[in-house]
C-alpha cells in the first residue's frame, strides 16, 4: 500500500514539474523576445532571473493554493498555451479552447493581464536592482 501511494505521488510530482517547466519555458522565449524588440536593447537583463520572477509573480495570481495543486498544475498548461498561442497551427481556434480552459473570455483576459503585470513590475525591479548595483 505504501509503495502504491508512493508511486503515485512520484507520478504526480513529475507532471507537475514537467507542467511548470514547460511554463517557464515559454516565459523564458517571451522573455528572449521582449529584449529583442527596439525599447527593450537597453535593458541588461539576466533572463534566466527575470524568467523566475515572472513565474513567481504570476503564480501568486493562480489558481491553487499551493504550487502542486491540481488547480496551479492546470493554470501552468493554460499559460503555456495562452504564451504560445501564435505558435499554433490554428490560433482562433486555440484562443476558443483558451477561452474555455480558462472558463470566459474575461478570465483569460484577465490572465494575460497578469502575465503582462507581473513582466513590468519583474522588468522594474530588476532595473532598481541594477541602478543601485551600479551606484
Amino acid at each position: 500500500m505504501k509503495k502504491r501511494i508512493l508511486m503515485i505521488l512520484s507520478l504526480l510530482l513529475l507532471t507537475a514539474c514537467a507542467d511548470k517547466e514547460q511554463y517557464e519555458k515559454a516565459v523564458l522565449e517571451q522573455v528572449k523576445k521582449e529584449q529583442e524588440g527596439e525599447g527593450a536593447k537597453s535593458y541588461k537583463i539576466d533572463q534566466e532571473r527575470m524568467t523566475r520572477c515572472v513565474v513567481d509573480s504570476t503564480s501568486k495570481n493562480m489558481p491553487g493554493a499551493f504550487p502542486f495543486d491540481p488547480d496551479r498544475l492546470t493554470a501552468y498548461r493554460n499559460y503555456t498555451k495562452m504564451l504560445t498561442l501564435t505558435q499554433s497551427k490554428d490560433p482562433k481556434k486555440t484562443m476558443e479552447e483558451l477561452q474555455k480552459d480558462f472558463g470566459s473570455p474575461k478570465a483569460l483576459s484577465d490572465a494575460h493581464n497578469n502575465f503582462a503585470d507581473s513582466m513590468m513590475n519583474c522588468y522594474s525591479a530588476m532595473e532598481i536592482e541594477t541602478e543601485s548595483e551600479a551606484k
